[in-house]
Protein backbone atom coordinates (compact mmCIF):
# COMPACT_ATOMS: atom_id res chain seq x y z
CA UNK A 1 0.00 0.00 0.00
CA UNK A 2 1.43 2.95 -0.91
CA UNK A 3 2.04 5.58 1.97
CA UNK A 4 0.98 8.44 -0.11
CA UNK A 5 -1.81 8.85 -2.76
CA UNK A 6 -2.66 11.29 -5.31
CA UNK A 7 -5.95 13.09 -4.41
CA UNK A 8 -7.35 11.63 -7.82
CA UNK A 9 -6.53 7.75 -7.12
CA UNK A 10 -9.70 5.87 -6.47
CA UNK A 11 -11.83 5.22 -3.84
CA UNK A 12 -11.64 1.79 -2.44
CA UNK A 13 -15.34 0.36 -2.54
CA UNK A 14 -16.11 -2.01 -0.22
CA UNK A 15 -19.30 -4.24 -1.65
CA UNK A 16 -20.71 -6.36 1.35
CA UNK A 17 -23.24 -9.25 0.33
CA UNK A 18 -26.84 -8.66 2.13
CA UNK A 19 -27.90 -5.99 3.80
CA UNK A 20 -26.53 -3.73 6.33
CA UNK A 21 -24.88 -5.25 9.07
CA UNK A 22 -21.94 -4.57 11.91
CA UNK A 23 -19.13 -6.63 10.21
CA UNK A 24 -18.58 -4.77 7.01
CA UNK A 25 -18.84 -1.66 9.07
CA UNK A 26 -15.93 -2.95 11.28
CA UNK A 27 -13.98 -3.78 8.10
CA UNK A 28 -14.36 -0.19 6.92
CA UNK A 29 -13.15 1.15 10.20
CA UNK A 30 -10.47 -0.78 10.17
CA UNK A 31 -9.07 -0.21 7.15
CA UNK A 32 -9.90 3.56 7.58
CA UNK A 33 -8.16 3.73 10.76
CA UNK A 34 -4.62 1.66 8.93
CA UNK A 35 -4.92 3.60 6.36
CA UNK A 36 -6.16 7.57 6.80
CA UNK A 37 -4.87 7.89 3.57
CA UNK A 38 -7.63 5.99 1.55
CA UNK A 39 -11.32 7.19 0.32
CA UNK A 40 -13.13 4.13 1.29
CA UNK A 41 -16.72 3.67 0.61
CA UNK A 42 -19.11 0.56 1.99
CA UNK A 43 -21.95 -0.79 -0.23
CA UNK A 44 -24.11 -3.56 0.90
CA UNK A 45 -25.51 -5.06 -2.42
CA UNK A 46 -28.47 -6.41 -0.90
CA UNK A 47 -29.47 -3.29 0.95
CA UNK A 48 -32.01 -1.69 -1.87
CA UNK A 49 -31.28 1.48 -0.39
CA UNK A 50 -27.62 1.41 -1.50
CA UNK A 51 -26.58 1.25 -5.11
CA UNK A 52 -23.13 0.34 -6.07
CA UNK A 53 -23.75 2.20 -9.22
CA UNK A 54 -24.46 5.41 -7.65
CA UNK A 55 -21.66 5.22 -5.27
CA UNK A 56 -19.04 4.46 -8.42
CA UNK A 57 -20.61 7.74 -10.50
CA UNK A 58 -20.12 9.73 -7.11
CA UNK A 59 -16.76 8.18 -7.12
CA UNK A 60 -15.83 9.38 -10.89
CA UNK A 61 -17.70 12.75 -10.38
CA UNK A 62 -14.57 13.25 -8.23
CA UNK A 63 -11.88 12.13 -10.52
CA UNK A 64 -10.00 13.29 -14.12
CA UNK A 65 -11.94 12.21 -16.83
CA UNK A 66 -10.96 8.87 -18.03
CA UNK A 67 -8.80 7.61 -14.57
CA UNK A 68 -9.61 4.85 -12.65
CA UNK A 69 -12.50 6.11 -10.10
CA UNK A 70 -12.74 3.20 -7.81
CA UNK A 71 -11.57 -0.37 -6.76
CA UNK A 72 -14.34 -2.41 -5.73
CA UNK A 73 -12.95 -5.28 -3.11
CA UNK A 74 -15.76 -7.70 -2.86
CA UNK A 75 -16.17 -8.77 0.93
CA UNK A 76 -15.61 -12.89 0.06
CA UNK A 77 -13.36 -15.01 0.56
CA UNK A 78 -13.52 -16.94 -3.05
CA UNK A 79 -15.46 -17.27 -5.45
CA UNK A 80 -19.07 -16.18 -5.19
CA UNK A 81 -20.75 -16.03 -8.72
CA UNK A 82 -24.01 -14.11 -7.33
CA UNK A 83 -21.89 -11.29 -5.50
CA UNK A 84 -19.33 -11.01 -8.76
CA UNK A 85 -22.69 -10.83 -11.09
CA UNK A 86 -24.20 -7.82 -9.04
CA UNK A 87 -20.61 -6.14 -9.12
CA UNK A 88 -20.36 -6.40 -12.98
CA UNK A 89 -23.75 -5.50 -13.44
CA UNK A 90 -23.45 -2.30 -10.85
CA UNK A 91 -20.42 -1.48 -13.15
CA UNK A 92 -22.00 -1.55 -16.16
CA UNK A 93 -24.75 0.52 -15.32
CA UNK A 94 -22.65 3.29 -14.32
CA UNK A 95 -19.97 3.14 -16.76
CA UNK A 96 -17.60 4.67 -14.41
CA UNK A 97 -14.10 3.15 -15.38
CA UNK A 98 -13.21 0.61 -12.21
CA UNK A 99 -11.24 -2.47 -11.17
CA UNK A 100 -13.30 -5.13 -9.67
CA UNK A 101 -10.78 -7.27 -7.14
CA UNK A 102 -10.16 -10.89 -6.56
CA UNK A 103 -11.75 -12.53 -3.82
CA UNK A 104 -9.70 -11.93 -0.63
CA UNK A 105 -8.65 -15.79 -0.38
CA UNK A 106 -6.63 -18.13 -0.48
CA UNK A 107 -4.31 -16.77 1.38
CA UNK A 108 -1.94 -17.64 4.56
CA UNK A 109 -3.63 -14.89 6.76
CA UNK A 110 -7.03 -16.36 6.70
CA UNK A 111 -5.81 -19.85 7.45
CA UNK A 112 -4.21 -18.37 10.51
CA UNK A 113 -7.34 -16.41 11.32
CA UNK A 114 -9.09 -19.74 10.54
CA UNK A 115 -7.04 -20.93 13.55
CA UNK A 116 -7.88 -18.36 15.80
CA UNK A 117 -11.27 -18.44 15.23
CA UNK A 118 -11.67 -22.77 16.01
CA UNK A 119 -9.07 -21.60 19.24
CA UNK A 120 -11.73 -19.01 20.64
CA UNK A 121 -13.95 -21.61 20.49
CA UNK A 122 -12.19 -24.29 22.55
CA UNK A 123 -11.96 -26.60 19.10
CA UNK A 124 -8.36 -26.24 18.13
CA UNK A 125 -5.14 -25.19 20.07
CA UNK A 126 -4.20 -21.78 20.00
CA UNK A 127 -0.66 -22.57 19.34
CA UNK A 128 0.87 -24.46 16.47
CA UNK A 129 2.75 -26.96 18.62
CA UNK A 130 0.65 -30.57 18.94
CA UNK A 131 1.13 -31.75 22.60
CA UNK A 132 1.15 -35.13 22.66
CA UNK A 133 0.05 -35.73 26.03
CA UNK A 134 -2.87 -33.53 25.72
CA UNK A 135 -5.62 -34.76 23.75
CA UNK A 136 -7.05 -32.56 20.87
CA UNK A 137 -10.45 -30.91 21.04
CA UNK A 138 -11.17 -32.06 17.36
CA UNK A 139 -9.64 -34.68 15.23
CA UNK A 140 -11.07 -33.34 11.60
CA UNK A 141 -12.12 -29.86 10.74
CA UNK A 142 -14.61 -29.11 8.12
CA UNK A 143 -14.19 -25.18 5.94
CA UNK A 144 -17.34 -23.93 5.13
CA UNK A 145 -17.43 -22.21 2.02
CA UNK A 146 -20.23 -20.25 0.19
CA UNK A 147 -20.70 -20.36 -3.58
CA UNK A 148 -21.43 -23.65 -4.74
CA UNK A 149 -18.22 -26.04 -6.42
CA UNK A 150 -16.04 -23.57 -7.48
CA UNK A 151 -15.87 -22.16 -4.02
CA UNK A 152 -15.00 -25.91 -2.87
CA UNK A 153 -12.05 -26.00 -5.58
CA UNK A 154 -11.27 -22.64 -4.49
CA UNK A 155 -10.62 -23.74 -1.24
CA UNK A 156 -8.26 -26.44 -1.41
CA UNK A 157 -5.59 -24.06 -0.63
CA UNK A 158 -7.05 -22.85 2.65
CA UNK A 159 -7.51 -26.51 3.35
CA UNK A 160 -3.55 -27.21 2.96
CA UNK A 161 -2.66 -24.34 5.24
CA UNK A 162 -4.91 -25.24 7.69
CA UNK A 163 -4.09 -28.48 7.95
CA UNK A 164 -0.38 -27.73 8.16
CA UNK A 165 -0.92 -25.48 10.88
CA UNK A 166 -3.44 -27.98 13.08
CA UNK A 167 -1.77 -30.99 11.55
CA UNK A 168 -5.05 -32.66 11.31
CA UNK A 169 -7.39 -33.67 8.64
CA UNK A 170 -9.22 -30.65 6.92
CA UNK A 171 -12.38 -31.15 4.51
CA UNK A 172 -13.69 -28.55 2.76
CA UNK A 173 -17.30 -28.03 1.95
CA UNK A 174 -20.34 -26.44 0.74
CA UNK A 175 -23.25 -24.31 3.00
CA UNK A 176 -25.21 -23.66 -0.42
CA UNK A 177 -24.81 -26.51 -2.54
CA UNK A 178 -22.92 -29.93 -3.08
CA UNK A 179 -20.10 -31.46 -1.94
CA UNK A 180 -22.49 -30.71 1.30
CA UNK A 181 -20.95 -30.35 5.52
CA UNK A 182 -22.75 -34.26 5.40
CA UNK A 183 -20.45 -35.46 2.36
CA UNK A 184 -17.33 -33.32 4.37
CA UNK A 185 -18.24 -35.28 7.70
CA UNK A 186 -18.49 -38.74 6.06
CA UNK A 187 -15.25 -38.49 4.21
CA UNK A 188 -13.61 -37.40 7.78
CA UNK A 189 -15.15 -40.77 9.70
CA UNK A 190 -14.38 -42.85 6.67
CA UNK A 191 -10.53 -41.99 7.78
CA UNK A 192 -11.78 -42.10 11.51
CA UNK A 193 -11.95 -38.85 12.53
CA UNK A 194 -15.12 -38.57 14.83
CA UNK A 195 -15.41 -35.15 17.13
CA UNK A 196 -15.44 -32.92 14.02
CA UNK A 197 -15.53 -28.82 14.19
CA UNK A 198 -17.17 -26.88 10.90
CA UNK A 199 -15.25 -23.62 10.43
CA UNK A 200 -17.00 -21.17 8.72
CA UNK A 201 -14.48 -19.28 5.56
CA UNK A 202 -16.38 -16.60 5.50
CA UNK A 203 -16.67 -13.04 6.33
CA UNK A 204 -20.53 -13.27 7.93
CA UNK A 205 -22.89 -11.84 5.57
CA UNK A 206 -22.60 -14.26 2.72
CA UNK A 207 -24.99 -16.15 4.15
CA UNK A 208 -27.70 -16.33 7.07
CA UNK A 209 -26.02 -17.46 10.51
CA UNK A 210 -28.77 -19.96 11.15
CA UNK A 211 -27.39 -22.06 8.37
CA UNK A 212 -23.84 -22.38 9.52
CA UNK A 213 -25.10 -23.80 12.94
CA UNK A 214 -27.79 -26.23 11.38
CA UNK A 215 -25.23 -27.56 9.76
CA UNK A 216 -22.71 -28.13 11.93
CA UNK A 217 -26.01 -29.55 14.13
CA UNK A 218 -26.27 -31.60 11.27
CA UNK A 219 -23.30 -33.71 11.76
CA UNK A 220 -22.49 -33.40 15.61
CA UNK A 221 -19.77 -30.91 14.92
CA UNK A 222 -18.56 -28.21 17.04
CA UNK A 223 -18.93 -24.25 15.28
CA UNK A 224 -16.57 -21.73 15.36
CA UNK A 225 -17.35 -18.08 14.35
CA UNK A 226 -17.26 -16.72 11.04
CA UNK A 227 -13.88 -14.81 10.16
CA UNK A 228 -15.74 -11.04 10.74
CA UNK A 229 -14.00 -7.96 11.35
CA UNK A 230 -9.99 -10.02 11.96
CA UNK A 231 -7.47 -7.82 10.98
CA UNK A 232 -6.52 -10.70 8.40
CA UNK A 233 -10.07 -8.99 6.50
CA UNK A 234 -8.75 -5.87 6.64
CA UNK A 235 -5.37 -6.32 5.71
CA UNK A 236 -6.32 -8.10 3.15
CA UNK A 237 -8.81 -5.15 1.65
CA UNK A 238 -6.15 -3.24 1.71
CA UNK A 239 -3.25 -5.30 -0.53
CA UNK A 240 -6.16 -5.80 -2.95
CA UNK A 241 -6.58 -2.60 -2.95
CA UNK A 242 -2.93 -1.86 -3.10
CA UNK A 243 -2.15 -4.53 -6.17
CA UNK A 244 -4.46 -2.62 -8.21
CA UNK A 245 -2.17 0.18 -8.64
CA UNK A 246 1.22 -1.83 -8.63
CA UNK A 247 0.44 -4.82 -10.22
CA UNK A 248 1.66 -7.19 -7.43
CA UNK A 249 -0.32 -10.39 -6.86
CA UNK A 250 -1.85 -9.79 -2.88
CA UNK A 251 -3.17 -13.99 -3.33
CA UNK A 252 0.37 -14.73 -3.43
CA UNK A 253 2.15 -16.25 0.44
Amino acid sequence: MPANLPPEAPALVLAAPGAESDVPSDVKTIVCVDHPQLDVKLVHLGDPKMSLAETLADCAAKRPDGATAAVVVPMVTGPHPQVYRAVREAVAESGVLTTVADPLGPHPLLAEALHVKLADGGLARADRMRLFNIAAPVDGIIIGTVGGQEAVRAADATVVLLAARLTLPVVAASLDASPGVGDAAQRLRNIGASRLALSPFLIGPEIDPRRITDAAESVGAGCAEPLGAHNAVAQLVALSYGSSLTGVDPDGP
